[in-house]
């Protein structure tokens, strides 16, 4: 069955948004890291602009049609709203960004710093993306969804792309889910090639409810990753794609996510925002086993976080 996104449409999108992303690099990890019998590749996104892979989206967003006067706007946890705001401000558009309560004081201050306007109100993601739509609608701003917009999706699926052009395909690969986009378009890219497993946190597993259910469900959140994987729905395409091109999703604790955070810095000096260790948690609390010798690839997507939640 062909997905909604294609290897062309993300190939197109890699070319619109090279010059102004990151190509970000990959660690090979010593063999038996964190005693394991596999061989573990990270893919270090978190060095992406803006601190997380969602500036490919963002960019492939602002790239693929017209910006109007009114600029453009995006509801985000923080990570999203960062990457549209260095995006608008790269290419010369004001941006809105529309946040809720539970967003941490560093992304907003982020957001900030790249010039942009925040609108911090509701409780949830979902409020913050209910007033977004509102203010696009009035204003004729363009609005940047952060997961359920093929352009998202195909900027996201760029990494995908790129970690195949850069090392020999892995056999599986971990990447954190939120809302879909990111793990929507590497599966995407992947598709038949690389097994792809979701990580969500217990307390915030749309894509996994939906899974179960056999379509999108809303869910409840309450998760230490909820401000970077907290949509309380999956998005319509990345269930599309997850139904066919995705293994199946692993349930992470936020112990074991806060885990990952604090090896992260301690082994490799990395700081990683909860959602961006999603993935090594699955590894390291056992919830993802690698047979003898896998070829796994992780994927460290975010590192907007305060260090002294980590220290």
């Amino acid at each position: 069955m062909p997905l909604p996104v294609t290897r062309d449409a993300i190939t197109e999108a890699y070319h619109r948004i090279a010059p102004h992303i990151r190509h970000t690099p990959l660690m090979s990890l010593n063999p038996h890291a964190f005693g394991l019998d596999a061989a573990i590749t990270f893919k270090l996104e978190y060095l992406q602009h803006a601190g997380s892979f969602k500036s490919r989206g963002a960019f492939n967003g602002l790239l693929s049609a017209p910006l109007p006067k009114a600029g453009v706007t995006a509801a985000s946890g923080g990570n999203h709203g960062a990457a549209v705001a260095f995006a608008a401000r790269q290419l010369g558009v004001p941006a809105k960004i529309f946040v809720p309560e539970i967003s941490s004081p560093i992304k907003i201050a982020t957001i900030r710093a790249f010039g942009a306007e925040v609108v911090i109100g509701g409780a949830r993601y979902d409020d913050a993306q209910a007033a977004c739509n509102m203010f696009a609608e009035e204003s004729g701003a363009l609005l940047i969804h952060p997961f359920n917009a093929l352009t998202t999706l195909t900027g996201q699926g760029t990494i995908a792309l790129e970690w195949e052009a850069d090392a020999a395909l892995p056999d599986t690969v971990l990447v954190a889910c939120g809302g879909g986009g990111l793990i929507g378009g590497m599966a995407a890219w992947w598709h038949t090639k690389v097994k792809v497993v979701g990580v969500e946190p217990e307390g915030s597993k749309c894509l996994h409810a939906a899974l179960e259910a056999g379509a999108p469900v809303p869910v409840e959140v309450n998760s230490v990753a909820g401000d970077s994987l907290g949509a309380k729905r999956v998005g319509d395409l990345a269930f599309e794609i997850a139904q066919h091109a995705i293994d199946h999703v692993a349930l992470v604790s936020d112990d074991a996510i806060r885990n990952a955070q604090k090896v992260l810095w301690r082994d490799f000096r990395i700081m990683s925002e909860p959602g961006g260790a999603a993935a090594l948690a699955a590894l390291l609390s056992g919830v993802y086993k690698p047979l003898k010798g896998e070829r796994v690839g992780v994927l460290l997507c975010g590192a907007n976080v305060d260090p002294t939640t980590i220290l």
